[in-house]
């Protein structure tokens, strides 16, 4: 392994990100490439970095037809096409979530489209501030449909991170509520900042600040139908993108912090 450093059980940082990705909030990996793609969020360009696996940027891709208003995730369809989650909502009054669909990245021959969606269950834009539950930072692709976490922002907080089907279909779409989990109930622990899934489709990655969720043995929509297992990281920081490198590896990236690099990281599952 070309680590460099062990942080703490399974955690390895690999390499210092460079400062073009210092607000980083979303990482992917094509399963026959040995590149990862990632964004960064609100207020930057519209621009995917593709990086090596040591994390150095390769090249830059400006996504035309795609305003980055607050891209906050990526995904892969293991079918050579990118999701772009613009959906970050941290005042939960956002009227135009989207998600763009980027094709044909490896060959630079760049199509995009764009999936308009609303939440099924938000009325009130915001809502009151104990009902802020509408902010996405979090989701994957699988079987035709993304599937979205919600990063709750509410003043009560509980815990609870909804989870919303989307067709994986240009237009406008309805994001159907499918059912809540309960991480934990501090909220410097528990917003789900990322997602992953595997190559096979049987095993998710949710990501807090300092914790991983895995999710396995699920059945139809409802993702938390299987095992749950809670794996702490014993490493706080602003953790915000992860992927799968292989059935075995996550790779997981955090923003520049105050007096902090942002970097990225290896997790080994067990």
């Amino acid at each position: 392994m070309s680590c460099q450093k062990k942080n703490t059980d399974g955690l390895y940082i690999i390499n210092d990100l460079s400062g073009s990705l210092d607000e980083i909030s979303g990482i992917t990996k094509f399963s026959n490439e040995p590149y990862l793609y990632a964004i960064n969020d609100s207020g930057n360009s519209n621009t995917i970095y593709q990086l090596d696996l040591q994390g150095e940027i390769v090249r830059e891709l400006t996504i035309d037809n795609a305003k980055n208003h607050d891209w906050e995730d990526l995904a892969y369809d293991f079918q050579n096409n990118i999701y772009i989650g613009d959906f970050g909502n941290n005042y939960n009054d956002r009227k135009n979530l989207a998600i763009y669909t980027v094709s044909d990245i490896s060959n630079e021959k760049i199509k995009t489209l764009k999936t308009n969606f609303r939440l099924e269950d938000q009325t009130d834009f915001p809502p009151k501030k104990k009902n802020r539950n509408f902010d996405i930072e979090a989701f994957i692709y699988l079987k035709g449909n993304f599937y979205l976490f919600t990063k709750n922002r509410s003043s009560e907080f509980n815990g609870e991170t909804k989870l919303y089907k989307v067709p994986a279909q240009p237009g406008n779409q309805i994001a159907t509520l499918i059912t809540s989990y309960k991480t934990c109930d501090d909220a410097s622990d528990c917003f789900i900042t990322g997602a992953a899934i595997n190559a096979t489709g049987d095993v998710i990655a949710l990501l807090t600040y300092n914790k991983i969720f895995v999710l396995k043995k699920f059945k139809g929509d409802d993702l938390f139908s299987g095992t749950v297992e809670k794996i702490k990281l014993h490493h706080s920081s602003q953790k915000e993108g992860i992927c799968f490198k292989n059935e075995s590896t996550l790779i997981i990236v955090d923003e520049k912090g105050k007096n902090k690099e942002g970097f990225l990281y290896e997790y080994i599952l067990n």
